[in-house]
């Protein structure tokens, strides 16, 4: 159903978008054949960079034509095959549309370009006094491919995911039409909400182009709280209790001794009482100290209700930075652990995660497959890594669908979601067909054909 890409459709990506800026065949370098993840890998036929819309608008009129399909990439960080070409053609790689285009002090948002990156966004905005709530955990991230992806991060319990944060979007459709969908107004009853249709569709839709982004105020005080367990069932039962009985707080993290030596060994460094078997790691913000103490002071105190061995109180910003750098570190320790990875990011009422997790170690066991495991306990969303270590590639493949297929099987009966914040993309797409069903994904399917009826854009990907 796709055409192959011959030598005039090079000329005419070189005059959209100068000679410089594509590559083909041998030129494109292995990185963009494949996601921060790396299981999936497939090599486009030509990569793109582009500077404007127009340039992309272009593009998608050519491509429709064509029928070539393009696949879009910012960074490359994404963990399920998002951004991989798994059907050659064109990778649009936006990475250079990297400019804050209006910070409006009055409307309090902010409009920036797709390749944007999440820390650049963050001390932007800060320097202002603003605020940006999602907090994904790889910070070199693109603005626009958090927005593909719906990112969440260690703030979603309080802040929410990036689709509360998004007023207006500008989008290159499959036909090359631009449109424009919501803005800088706070409310928007107008007709369908097409806006979010593009949030967390992951490039299947259209391509944004621009984003206007809602900011708040920012919070003058932080701190955090470092509460040590007998056991993981007992920080994590804590959870959700503490959550119910006190004021929300910006993060609630699962640490425990095994995540905590991979990132001590890679990072080269450790975190202050660093010798228990399990951890919440709390964080609370505010504007004002007297309240912010007070909520301290009374999230000790329930902590040591529900269990907790102490509480240590992580204020200075040596210490915060030391405990979340290493938290932060989790993933890139565990793949430096082993020679092969993949991973599971369900997300769970929290009321299931203490027994989703001692179903976690029991397959760990009975599979003989290392499974460590972080996750944001606050907001049900875990993060369960498969490490192939020395295992033969038939094994590892056996190991890792048996295990994929028990994970979620559970996490289904105990009301999970394939996904918290990753996504679907290439890899995960059995997993979403077999919880939603045929009548979902023949829903979703129609959506696609009518903004993309020659299904060029991003295929392969979700549906």
């Amino acid at each position: 159903m796709f055409n192959k890409i011959g030598q005039e459709d090079i000329k005419v990506f070189e005059t959209i978008f100068g000679k410089e800026k594509c590559f083909s065949g041998t030129e494109i370098e292995s990185e963009y054949a494949k996601d921060e993840m790396g299981t999936i890998i497939s090599y486009p036929e030509i990569r793109v960079i582009a500077d404007n819309k127009y340039q992309i608008s272009e593009l998608m009129q050519y491509a429709n034509q064509k029928r070539i399909p393009v696949t879009v990439r910012g960074a490359g960080t994404g963990l399920v095959g998002g951004c991989v070409a798994t059907r050659g053609g064109v990778l649009l790689d936006l990475t250079e549309m990297n400019q804050i285009i209006e910070l409006d002090q009055i409307n309090m948002t902010l409009r920036a370009q797709p390749g944007v990156l999440m820390l650049d966004i963050y001390d932007f905005v800060e320097k202002e006094n603003l605020f940006y709530g999602p907090d994904p955990g790889e910070k070199t991230a693109t603005i626009g491919g958090t927005i593909a992806t719906n990112a969440g991060g260690m703030r979603a319990i309080k802040y929410g995911t990036t689709r509360e944060w998004i007023r207006g979007l500008e989008v290159v459709l499959p036909s090359g039409e631009i449109i424009k969908t919501g803005g800088k107004v706070v409310k928007n009853s107008s007709g369908y909400p097409l806006k979010e249709l593009f949030i967390g569709t992951e490039g299947t839709l259209g391509i944004i182009v621009e984003a206007t982004l809602k900011l708040t105020s920012l919070p003058k005080f932080s701190t955090s709280l470092l509460a040590p367990f007998e056991t993981s069932i007992k920080a994590i039962e804590a959870a959700p209790e503490l959550i119910k009985r006190h004021v929300t707080p910006t993060a609630v993290e699962y640490v425990d001794q095994t995540s905590l030596k991979y990132s001590n060994e890679f990072l080269g460094k450790h975190m202050p009482h660093d010798n228990y078997d399990a951890y919440l790691l709390l964080s609370y913000d505010g504007t004002s100290k007297e309240a912010l103490d007070a909520d301290i002071t009374l999230a000790s105190q329930l902590c040591l209700e529900l269990g907790a061995i102490d509480v240590y109180l992580i204020d200075t910003e040596e210490r915060k930075d030391s405990v979340w750098t290493i938290r932060g570190a989790f993933l890139e320790a565990i793949k430096a652990s082993t020679t092969e990875m993949d991973e599971i990011d369900v997300v769970l009422p929290r009321s299931k995660i203490a027994s989703y997790l001692e179903f976690t170690q029991d397959i760990s066991k009975k599979l003989n497959l290392r499974m460590p495991y972080f996750g944001h306990v606050g907001d049900g969303n875990l993060h369960i890594y498969f490490c192939r270590d020395d295992l033969k590639e038939d094994v590892w493949q056996q190991k890792l669908k048996e295990a994929f297929d028990v994970m979620y099987d559970r996490a289904f009966a105990n009301g999970g979601l394939v996904s918290g914040e990753h996504g679907i993309g290439y890899a995960k797409k059995a997993y979403l067909e077999k919880q939603i069903g045929a009548t979902q994904i023949k829903l979703m399917r129609e959506i696609k054909k009518i903004f993309d009826p020659n299904n060029i854009l991003n295929p392969d990907k979700i549906v």
